[in-house]
């Protein structure tokens, strides 16, 4: 069954990689009609980034494209953006990731041509460094806003080199402030019965990143330091070795801390004096993160003589937060995320059953849907032209000239 919060949003998705597609696919999830408008032959690009393939489609693609149709246009081709444009009229929402203006206008896809033919309509730029400033129209990709959002120079140890986030997360975080922007656009709509532009870039959302840590350099000048897993702010905040494996310990406040000293005093004997006297080197979380090696090296004696089940079942019993450091095959087989429906089972046209992740945000009322598997290039591109009201004679006539 379908979500029916964005029942009758029609979504023009003219994007490629992952950014775009992923704001494209969460509007899909909520019952927005997504209509992927791709290139023949080739398609976004992302259907060539493998391996893995699944019976010859690029996995990458089809954990990103779900809940969309896939029509084929040349836009070079005149025929192709008149066909460009129809769909335009009957659109809500458009979304690119073109960067460069002149490329954007010789498509017919720029914001003043866009919106002069269709005012209601919400038009929706992903890119790099976003249509203002001074990087305007330099290309940009996720690995590039990490790098220069200062995220990237804070992962890792003290003595690491730069390290890229193992996952595309600026393009993600683009993905879902994109979406949020449409949403209130579609919102604002309601109103003033106007739609209006929206800029993304990736640059902007992933330095969102920085967070507290942006907060703190604004309000002292201080640089901040990589710190490896520790928490710049809270300890003990980060993995512990255990004796067959690491855990996560997370004793945020003060009265976790105290549980934890009484826990360990429980186990060990003359712990509680070591690590919780008044006024010592750990009896504030600000005197712990002053000392947090030294913190660090008591606490590591104490957790190597047990095992992780152990401590974990014994921090849980005492209200402590804590967990498993698990890989990515534990995190996709738990019955956490099993039970909550994050793992989507999809039937594809020529793939069989494809798996990828679901949708997080669990609506009591109207949950959204993940109904139907990323599209074929241009699978639905006879469906979607008929639609428009093109004959079968018009159609092999667009097919005979290579238009679509």
């Amino acid at each position: 069954m379908s979500c029916p919060i964005l029942d009758g949003i029609r979504v023009l998705d003219l994007t490629q990689a992952l950014a775009g597609p992923y704001c494209t696919q969460l509007l899909g999830d909520f019952g927005a009609e997504i209509i992927k408008i791709e290139r023949p032959g080739s398609g976004d690009q992302a259907r060539g980034w493998g391996p893995p393939f699944q019976d010859g489609e690029s996995t990458y693609f089809l954990g990103t494209n779900r809940n969309k149709r896939s029509i084929t246009l040349d836009l070079k081709q005149a025929r192709a953006r008149t066909v460009l444009g129809e769909l335009i009229d009957r659109a809500d929402v458009l979304v690119h990731n073109i960067p460069r203006a002149a490329a954007r206008k010789a498509l017919g896809i720029d914001a003043e041509t866009v919106t002069a033919r269709n005012p209601a309509l919400i038009w929706v730029s992903i890119t790099g460094f976003g249509l203002t400033g001074p990087e305007a129209e330099k290309p940009g990709y996720d690995v590039i806003a990490q790098a220069m959002s200062g995220t990237m120079a804070l992962t890792g140890e003290p003595d690491d080199a730069p390290m890229r986030f193992p996952t595309p997360m600026a393009d993600i975080t683009t993905g879902m402030y994109a979406a949020m922007a449409t949403l209130a656009a579609l919102y604002e709509r309601r109103s003033s019965g106007q739609g209006q532009v929206i800029d993304l870039a990736l640059l902007d959302c992933q330095s969102t990143w920085l967070a507290n840590i942006a907060s703190a350099f604004l309000a002292t000048g201080v640089p901040p330091q990589k710190r490896g897993n520790a928490h710049p702010n809270i300890a003990p905040y980060q993995p512990f070795r255990a004796a067959d494996g690491w855990f996560i310990l997370a004793a945020g406040t003060e009265a976790q801390w105290q549980r934890l000293v009484e826990l360990l005093e429980h186990h060990y004997p003359g712990a509680g004096r070591e690590l919780g006297s008044t006024g010592g080197a750990f009896s504030t979380n600000a005197e712990r993160v002053a000392n947090r090696e030294d913190l660090e090296r008591r606490l590591t004696a104490y957790f190597r003589q047990r095992s992780v089940a152990e401590w974990i079942a014994t921090f849980e019993q005492a209200g402590i937060p804590c967990g498993p450091i698990h890989h990515p095959e534990e995190t996709l087989q738990h019955r956490q995320l099993v039970q909550r429906g994050m793992i989507s089972e999809l039937q594809h046209s020529t793939a069989g059953t494809v798996r990828s992740l679901g949708n997080p945000m669990h609506l009591q009322r109207t949950p959204p849907a993940t109904e139907q598997a990323a599209p074929t290039l241009g699978e639905h591109t006879d469906a979607i032209l008929a639609e428009l009201g093109y004959s079968e004679e018009a159609v092999a006539g667009l097919r005979r000239d290579a238009i679509v």
